[in-house]
């Protein structure tokens, strides 16, 4: 019985953990992140962060349609000048920064105006990324809300000046991100670092 209370006890307190650290960083993302693409900061880069383009049922991965649909409006009104796509590659049949940057050059975005990061494997990766190998200490974060949320708190952790603008949702925040957060602080706790860094990238 006493080992069953000090389960429950320990159950409770990780659940706290969990639900006040997932508030904790949407209060430090507050006022950063923008559905108003006139309101937003201009940026001279936008930092698209990755997702497959194709769901499990094989339709288009809305999160994914509606992060290229934010990128491209951003661009067209002035607010970026490049866009840094980063995402996964790795394994030799999946590529999602090359899926983003040929949607965007469909969408009329200029090839030399997209920048891909192969190595972007998660968030962490990706922020961290954007500034040791492409320069960047201020950008416009690219995502749904809960998942720029969770960036622009990373971004901050790096001393990266970083605003987010919020592509469509496709429902409310997914139960993993409740995960994901208490992953990215545990990350920033213990100094956890991108999977590979590398030579330095010009973005111009």
């Amino acid at each position: 019985m006493k080992t069953f209370k000090i389960l429950i006890l320990t159950g409770i307190c990780i659940g706290f953990g969990v639900f006040v650290t997932f508030h904790w960083i949407s209060f430090k993302a507050k006022g950063l992140t923008y559905d108003d693409i006139d309101t937003i900061p201009k940026n001279n880069v936008g930092l698209v962060l990755g997702a497959s383009k194709w769901a499990p049922s094989g339709s288009i991965n809305l999160f994914y349609k509606h992060r290229v649909d934010a990128a491209v409006a951003l661009y067209k009104a002035g607010k970026i000048d490049y866009i840094l796509v980063s995402g996964d590659n790795g394994r030799k049949d999946y590529d999602e920064p090359t899926d983003f940057k040929n949607d965007l050059v469909a969408n009329g975005i200029p090839a030399e105006h997209i920048f891909l990061d192969y190595a972007g494997f998660r968030t962490l990766d990706s922020i961290v990324r954007a500034k040791k190998i492409f320069g960047q200490n201020a950008i416009t974060i690219i995502s749904q809300k809960f998942h720029n949320e969770r960036a622009i708190y990373i971004a901050q952790h790096n001393d990266i000046d970083a605003v987010a603008y919020n592509a469509k949702d496709v429902y409310k925040t997914p139960p993993r991100e409740y995960l994901a957060r208490t992953k990215a602080r545990l990350d920033l706790l213990f100094d956890i670092k991108p999977k590979f860094l590398g030579d330095k990238i010009a973005i111009k």
